[in-house]
This record gives structure tokens, sequence and C-alpha cells, in this order.
């Protein structure tokens, strides 16, 4: 399984980045994980055909860190990767939000993309750990 996060936007919070990076980059230990802007018309649908899309968008589900972790176990399971898009300040395109596997709240909260981002990142690393046995989650 392999994990990709895009965002849309250029990132310019310094502080959100780099937690968001550190994130993926512990996330990285357990699977193969990687953060990059991507532009609004680009089609990353077709650079990851087979893999489970899960678009942030604050009109989705929302679910728990252990509903995330099941989402991971599963994915894993059947050697799926995952894609997680987080969209810019006008959210996502409406094509791209057509073709989710998922729609993911991670809050009723409005917050800033990049800290969405960050709140993402975490969560990531903190499925992984869960799925490991790791102290982190605790």
């Amino acid at each position: 399984m392999k994990l990709f996060l895009y965002y849309v936007g250029k990132a310019k919070d310094l502080h959100a980045n780099a937690l968001a990076s550190d994130y993926i980059e512990r996330a990285n230990r357990y699977a193969s994980t990687r953060m990059s802007e991507i532009k609004p018309d680009a089609d990353f649908r077709t650079k990851h055909p087979r893999a489970q899309k899960i678009l942030l968008d604050p009109a989705g589900r929302t679910i728990d860190s252990a509903a995330l972790a099941d989402l991971f176990a599963k994915a894993e399971m059947a050697g799926r990767d995952l894609v997680f898009v987080v969209g810019g300040h006008d959210g996502l395109p409406q094509a791209w939000r057509d073709c989710a596997d998922l729609l993911l709240s991670l809050s009723a909260l409005t917050m800033p993309h990049e800290l969405a981002r960050a709140v993402l990142a975490e969560q990531i690393y903190r499925a992984f750990t869960t799925l490991r046995g790791h102290p982190y989650p605790r």
C-alpha cells in the first residue's frame, strides 16, 4: 500500500507545513507516504486509477481515529493505495468530489486548509501506529 496526500494551493504557513511534513515523514516508516501540492486543474485520478480516493470536504462524513485505522487496515489487506486530497480556500472542484470514494470531514469547525492538512497528516500517522501496536495513540 502507498499513501498520497495531495493539497491544493501554495503552502504558506511554515509552522503548519513543518508539522504536516513531520507526521508524513513518521508515517513513511510504515508505508510509502508522500505529500505534495496539486493544481486544481490537475487530474490525480488518472495517476491513481485503482486507489481509494478520500477527499476532505466540510459536508463529508465524520469518522473517529479507530475507523480511519480500520480503513487503512482494509486498504492494506486489499493491496490498495490511498489518496487523500485537501482542497484550497475555494474547496474542491466538483468533478473531483464526484469521483471520491469517500468525502471526509475532519470537523464541523471551519479551519484553514493548511491546518486541516496538518491534522490529517497526524491522523495518518496515528492510524499506522494504531495498526502496528505502537504506544503513540494511547
